[in-house]
């Protein structure tokens, strides 16, 4: 995880921080001129399922006092939740599987509610073919069979002033590729 931040954005170094109730070191923090950045990785759920739903609930919470303070938040990373069956190529689309559960997706749909735009999908809102992350086998990045369980969350007015948000899937080795938002 990493959290760059531009000098044209943030000409002094900014403060950079955990929240209280990331006691793994998941999260870090920026707080910018006029909003606050954090870039995420909420953990998978396959060894200890009841943490990540722990996890996702306390972020939820954390991303709230945000909207409740007035202060604009970007919320960037790895959310390891397909929010919805649209999310997920319907080769993959597996009932019960971790990262397409009703439980964890209701706690993703709770932080948006929270205040919180899904700046992909409201740029592209009926786009099933947008995947931030492909099983490593089978090809399945260059079929582009996939799940899109990687974000950028932003405060209305924030988002409100997103041109693009495409996925780079020809980027990187990793399984994952990166979501680059882009603001006016």
């Amino acid at each position: 995880m990493a959290l760059l931040v531009a000098r044209a954005i943030c000409p002094d170094q900014p403060a950079f921080a955990h929240p209280p109730f990331d006691f793994e070191h998941r999260i870090v923090t920026a707080d910018l001129p006029g909003f606050t950045a954090a870039s995420v990785y909420v953990p998978n759920g396959g060894k200890d399922y009841e943490a990540k739903l722990r996890f996702l609930d306390a972020l939820a919470t954390w991303a709230g006092e945000f909207e409740a303070a007035g202060r604009p938040l970007v919320i960037c990373g790895d959310i390891n939740v397909a929010r919805t069956d649209l999310d997920v190529h319907a080769k993959e689309r597996k009932a019960g599987a971790i990262g397409q559960r009703p439980d964890e997706r209701a706690l993703v749909e709770r932080l948006l509610a929270g205040g919180l735009v899904d700046v992909a999908r409201a740029l592209v809102p009926d786009d099933a073919t947008i995947f931030t992350w492909w099983p490593p086998w089978r090809q399945m990045r260059q079929r582009n069979i996939g799940w899109r369980i990687d974000y950028v969350f932003a405060s209305p007015g924030l988002a409100a002033r997103a041109s693009s948000c495409p996925v780079d899937a020809a980027f990187g080795t990793s399984d994952h590729a990166p979501l680059v938002a882009t603001f006016a």
